[in-house]
């Protein structure tokens, strides 16, 4: 297993960090966001090794905050602190991506019954901006926008059940799911094949039809388990 950690290129000069200034809060704060963003959107593959020398070069800090970053980031598992052998970018866990889409479909399905019987037309017309910006990006080849966009679409509606705290408790939910799904975007059709499904869950909330709203995102989000059954089969190498 060691053996294999060590071959996932490692953190160096060549990474692409975003820069501190990015982001708000402390310098701590700044730097477990920066490097937790990295880990999210596959800057930083699972099982890649993180030098902390290399950290403090690349964002020009002390090693201090990179310590207390690091150690934010294992206690959400998205690093492995192995003793005598050095930190590591957690490789995906697919009981835990299970478990994070399982939460996840628990509270999309609920928000759907909600929203589709509580949606103001203004909300609508925001979804319905949203769809024609994911579209846009589509047609340009923008994988990483349209990624934003999916995840704003969501959380627009997680919002608009009026539960300030949910679109929060989703994404806590979903963070192990997020590296997953950044691996299966990028899959041939499945960008086209995303933005269908958000249409018909957009049908069933302008048509406020809660069970269509909900067969809907349910057939959405359990697209991801299917495939990433696949992923497991295709590329081993990315999982614990």
């Amino acid at each position: 297993m060691l053996q294999d950690r060590l071959e996932t290129p490692p953190v160096d000069a060549s990474t692409r960090l975003r820069p501190l200034g990015d982001f708000p809060g402390s310098l701590s704060q700044k730097v477990y966001s920066s490097l937790k963003e990295a880990i999210l959107d596959l800057t930083l593959r699972p099982g890649a090794i993180l030098r902390k020398s290399e950290v403090c070069a690349l964002l020009g800090v002390s090693r201090s905050p990179v310590s207390e970053a690091v150690a934010r980031l294992a206690t959400e598992a998205l690093v492995d602190v192995v003793p005598q052998a050095g930190t590591f970018v957690a490789r995906l866990s697919v009981e835990e991506v299970r478990e994070g889409a399982f939460l996840r479909e628990a509270l999309e399905l609920a928000a759907m019954e909600l929203v589709a019987g509580q949606a103001t037309d203004d909300q609508l017309a925001q979804l319905r901006r949203n769809l024609r910006l994911q579209e846009v990006l589509v047609a340009d080849g923008d994988t990483q926008g349209f990624y934003a966009a999916d995840a704003q679409f969501h959380e627009l509606i997680l919002s608009f059940t009026g539960h300030r705290r949910l679109p929060q408790l989703s994404r806590t939910a979903w963070v192990h799911v997020d590296r997953a799904r950044r691996l299966l975007l990028p899959t041939p059709g499945r960008v086209q094949e995303t933005l269908e499904e958000h249409r018909a869950i957009l049908a069933g909330l302008d048509a406020r039809n809660p069970e269509r709203a909900r067969s809907a995102a349910r057939t959405h989000l359990r697209q991801l388990v299917t495939r990433l059954e696949r992923l497991v089969e295709e590329r081993p190498e990315l999982f614990a």
